[in-house]
């Protein structure tokens, strides 16, 4: 159940309650692919650096070490000791983007492992089914991930196929959810928008998947290389067909700039692997910019990542330890690192929470959108 407590402009500030926790937005979720974050943070990690949703991923998790195996542990906030809300991917994007010699037909996409070459088949009951396992607070449809730039009658094909795809999830959703063995009964489904970059089916597909009244809508597709104008453009033809009273998800976004831009347009939830994964090579986010802690210049530096930020790593450790961790391969320079950036992503979305109280978000914008990019 989503409250909207409050709108500037297109942004809103909500409540969105689930079975595991309400969710404060606009949020940003941490992504653990595959049950963990990479860089060594814990649940209880987690926990200390403000994380509010842990995001996992079906595919991965149904290869390694297998829904089964996961139900039989009692589910992925046993497994992982997270508490708080999950949301599961529905495997769609890394079926299209690592599989190899993959297959699509109307029942489902047969493919090989990225792990051990194994013929999987996946459709939309197949990713009902292993989410269902997964016990995640929230499950995402099956869709199909098409490259962009696409063609438009190839996108407009697989948009139907999509819907059709999501109409077959719902349907066995439902069923698992009513069956005494499942571990979350209260398991909710987002339906993913597609279209490519192109408006009308975007906008067309939106009005069809608002109709069959789901807990939640992402829109799917975007991020995957085309200019950020396009991103932009795309959310705001989509969000007048949002369904008002349900949570608003961008899938795979992004910077800081993405999100900010992202609220502003009326985005509740975000996922992006950039602030972990940027954090592992030594690219860092301040609200001066991003810094690169490989540069000579840190080598002395005895102040934090950013003077005044809360988080453990920059109360306890300078520029110049961590960089050195870096030089010399010690793997504590991605847990300090990754918790930093982690920890910065839920820090501005927290702040975004608060300008959108105090009706500062305009300013908030202003001042952040362009700067937290950049590259100092």
């Amino acid at each position: 159940m989503l409250k909207v407590i409050k709108k500037v402009g297109n942004a809103r500030l909500c409540d969105f309650e689930t079975v595991h926790g309400t969710i404060h937005t606009p949020a940003f979720m941490n992504v653990a692919t595959a049950g963990a974050i990479k860089g060594g943070l814990s649940a209880g990690d987690l926990e200390n650096i403000e994380t509010q949703v842990m995001l996992c991923n079906t595919y991965h998790l149904h290869v390694r070490p297998g829904d089964d195996l996961i139900y039989d542990l009692g589910g992925l906030h046993k497994f992982t000791g997270w508490s708080g809300p999950i949301l599961t991917d529905s495997g769609g994007f890394q079926v299209f983007s690592l599989a190899k010699l993959r297959k699509i037909k109307e029942k489902g996409v047969s493919f090989n492992s990225h792990v051990d070459g194994r013929r999987i088949f996946m459709g939309p009951e197949e990713s009902m089914q292993i989410q269902s396992h997964l016990g995640s607070t929230i499950a995402m449809a099956f869709d199909e991930c098409v490259e962009n730039p696409a063609e438009y009658s190839y996108s407009k094909q697989s948009c139907a196929r999509t819907v059709r795809w999501l109409k077959r999830c719902k349907a066995e959703m439902e069923r698992l959810n009513s069956l005494p063995d499942t571990i979350n009964k209260n398991q909710l489904l987002f339906g993913i928008n597609q279209g490519c970059t192109f408006d009308d089916l975007r906008i067309e597909n939106m009005k069809e998947i608002a109709d069959l009244d789901l807990d939640g809508y992402a829109i799917g597709g975007l991020a995957v290389g085309e200019p950020k104008e396009d991103m932009y453009r795309i959310i705001s033809a989509v969000e007048p067909y949002m369904p008002a009273q349900k949570p608003r998800y961008l899938m795979g976004v992004g910077t800081p700039g993405n999100i900010i831009e992202g609220v502003s347009r009326g985005v509740d939830l975000f996922d992006c692997v950039m602030p972990s994964r940027n954090a592992r090579h030594g690219h860092l986010f301040t609200h001066a910019g991003i810094i690169n802690l490989n540069n000579e210049k840190y080598k002395r530096d005895d102040t934090p990542i950013e003077p005044g930020c809360n988080c453990p790593t920059c109360r306890n450790h300078s520029k110049a330890y961590i960089r050195h961790l870096f030089k010399t391969g010690e793997m504590l320079a991605f847990r300090l690192a990754v918790t930093h950036n982690l920890y910065f992503y839920n820090k501005l979305m927290a702040d975004i929470r608060l300008s959108l109280e105090n009706d500062t978000f305009p300013e908030f914008k202003k001042q952040y959108v362009d700067i937290l990019d950049t590259r100092i």
